[in-house]
């Protein structure tokens, strides 16, 4: 099992990885719009497209990344009020809850990718993409991300991680 959480959570920082060298490819390629367009007076095809879907598949693919560090929004108000065990239990609703989630949108962002591969659907800029290419980052971002919400299930149940990355101190037992 703890083998397989941390292939799991390679993965995820393999994503956060992939995810940011998508937001700076996507700096890089804003920069070079602004000399094509304002300097060289040029027309731009493809970089309006491309920031855009590397932009949504940085949110999405690096999303199992920011569950690993805990980095999404998280009220932790209630679970600073429970002792361990009910913040464990809380913890496994909040985790199971976001799997059944993510499973369900892997499963439909695959049947939509699968469409428009069968179907040959392309943007309808000029630049033609395939949209398959960018809807790929869905069924994969999301697919990951149900992978780390069962890492992180299987971590809290052996007691490898504390539940909402809190110490195992409740606000009742004095800190």
């Amino acid at each position: 099992m703890n083998f397989f959480i941390d292939i799991v959570r390679q993965l995820s920082r393999a994503c956060g990885v992939f995810a940011s060298l998508l937001i700076a490819s996507a700096i890089v390629v804003v920069c070079q719009m602004v000399v094509l367009r304002y300097f060289l007076q040029e027309s731009t095809v493809w970089q309006t497209d491309y920031v855009t879907y590397a932009l949504v598949a940085a949110t999405l693919i690096g999303s199992p990344y920011v569950l690993l560090i805990k980095g999404h929004v998280n009220v932790d108000l209630l679970p600073h009020y429970l002792n361990l065990s009910a913040r464990k239990l809380l913890a496994f609703i909040a985790s199971l809850c976001g799997l059944l989630f993510t499973v369900i949108l892997a499963w439909k962002g695959y049947e939509m990718f699968a469409e428009a591969l069968h179907g040959g659907w392309v943007t309808d800029t000029i630049w033609e993409l395939p949209l398959w290419i960018p809807y790929l980052s869905l069924p994969l971002g999301v697919g990951l991300l149900s992978l780390q919400y069962v890492a992180d299930i299987l971590a809290l149940l052996n007691g490898r991680d504390m539940p909402f990355a809190m110490d195992s101190h409740s606000a009742f037992e004095g800190e």
